[in-house]
């Protein structure tokens, strides 16, 4: 059975600080980092799909999805180096670009697997965008120190970060679900019905 620790970020320092703080836990091992607001939906899990490629490759490697045009600059973006099917090389990491800067369409979600030097990188990064111990600076100096792979998973992600992410991924998952499919869509029908 795992070992469980509950680690309290005192203050919102950013996504670097929160990875930051497991260290001590971590120790020289690799890891594996689940942001709680990105669900995503497969026949084999996400984090699954990153440790089979991180125990050919023993790389850090994150997942990616294409994003669309509007919401580029909610996302790290990545610039690739060398592609091999769904499995990239990252040259570099832009932290919420605009369109116009976003070297391409591929983001950063929520699933990383990292080897444990990403914690020597975040002990060496000064506070970045929005006053953040930023997770995508740590990377941008991972990869000088050793190749950074990205990983165009198979599912579906849904980000719950947001009132409409969340209720669509609730209906989603509802409506994959025998038992509760029929009386939902018997819902919405009423819904229809009365508000037109």
């Amino acid at each position: 059975m795992a070992n469980i620790h509950y680690i309290r970020q005192k203050e919102p320092k950013g996504l670097g600080d929160a990875v930051l703080k497991a260290k001590n836990h971590v120790g020289n091992e690799p890891f594996a980092v689940l942001l709680g607001d990105d669900i995503v939906k497969s026949e084999i899990p996400c984090i699954k799909q990153l440790k089979d490629l991180f125990e050919t490759h023993n790389k850090s490697i994150i997942a990616i999805e294409k994003i669309p045009r509007e919401k580029i600059s909610n996302y790290g973006i990545i610039r690739v180096r060398e592609r091999h099917g769904p499995l990239y090389v990252i040259d570099d990491l832009i932290e919420k670009p605009t369109f116009e800067e976003a070297p391409s369409d591929l983001g950063a979600i929520g699933r990383y697997i990292f080897t444990p030097k990403i914690f020597d990188c975040l002990e060496m990064i000064t506070v970045g965008k929005n006053n953040e111990i930023q997770l995508t600076d740590a990377i941008k100096l991972l990869k000088e120190r050793e190749e950074v792979l990205a990983y165009e998973f198979h599912g579906r992600r849904f980000d719950i970060g947001n009132r409409f992410g969340y209720i669509r991924a609730i209906m989603d998952f509802a409506l994959g679900d025998d038992d509760l499919k029929k009386e939902l869509k018997g819902y919405l029908d009423s819904l229809t019905v009365k508000h037109g």
